[in-house]
């Protein structure tokens, strides 16, 4: 499914809940599968007041193996008792920090730019335990600024990658480009505590291979100070080129 095409589903089945950075969010999920394993991913809108998904898309069966139906039936409840019980109080935990988060530290005219990004084991059909990346951009808020309504993107990677269970909230900037606001992980960390936001979404838009000069565009910096990130990056990793970042962190894909 193209870009086009998600665009015009969402928009024909949630109109009421469309707001004009939609399309911009699903732009740059889309444009995050540049670096994560084509073909893996399905997409939901998410209703977390009535713990219902309003739409699931047909990609679900073929990435978890599980009945669209089912889900639909079920509703959230069903889903997340298929997320491996080792990760349930970290998950459960990340999502409370970004909350609170959202609600103390983004001003209420800014959520609808904002996106989150977290990770957990989920049991597919076959009862085996595979990654899944959920990416949420919400849609709506009830009246105390609480997300409510998500566009949520699943990418599912293979069992045996060992991630750490993280979460990031990131903000569209005025070239409408993500900036992380908020990284935490809650196991072994596999960054060094020491990177910085800005460094991390540095780091991101590296896996995009893009240059200095562009990324310096996407984030209102200049080339130089894109250049002493870079330097500080691979100082603080204790590796010796951007070559080798980009290659760990494309087996690593939740670090960014």
């Amino acid at each position: 499914m193209n870009y086009n095409q998600i665009k015009d589903v969402y928009k024909s089945i949630f109109k009421s809940y469309n707001k004009p950075s939609l399309e911009t969010h699903i732009n740059k999920i889309i444009e995050h599968d540049f670096y994560l394993p084509y073909s893996s991913t399905f997409f939901c809108i998410t209703n977390t007041q009535d713990l219902t998904f309003e739409y699931v898309s047909k990609n679900f069966k073929s990435c978890t193996g599980l009945d669209v139906t089912l889900l639909k039936t079920e509703g959230m409840r069903y889903f997340w008792s298929r997320i491996h019980p080792e990760d349930l109080e970290k998950w459960l935990k990340a999502l409370n920090e970004l909350m609170v988060f959202t609600l103390e530290k983004i001003n209420d005219s800014d959520r609808d730019k904002a996106n989150y990004t977290w990770n957990y084991r989920f049991k597919n059909a076959d009862n085996t335990y595979v990654n899944i990346v959920q990416n949420t951009t919400p849609l709506a808020f009830d009246n105390t600024g609480k997300p409510i309504i998500g566009l949520a993107h699943y990418t599912v990677l293979h069992q045996d990658i060992v991630m750490d269970i993280s979460a990031s909230a990131k903000l569209l900037n005025v070239n409408n480009e993500y900036e992380t606001v908020f990284f935490n992980t809650y196991s072994q960390k596999l960054l060094s505590a020491g990177i910085s936001h800005r460094e991390r979404d540095v780091i991101r838009l590296l896996v995009q291979n893009l240059s200095s000069k562009e990324i310096s565009a996407r984030l209102n910096i200049s080339s130089h100070t894109v250049d002493t990130h870079r330097r500080n990056i691979l100082k603080k990793l204790n590796i010796s080129s951007t070559g080798e970042l980009v290659g760990m962190l494309k087996i690593n894909k939740n670090l960014i």
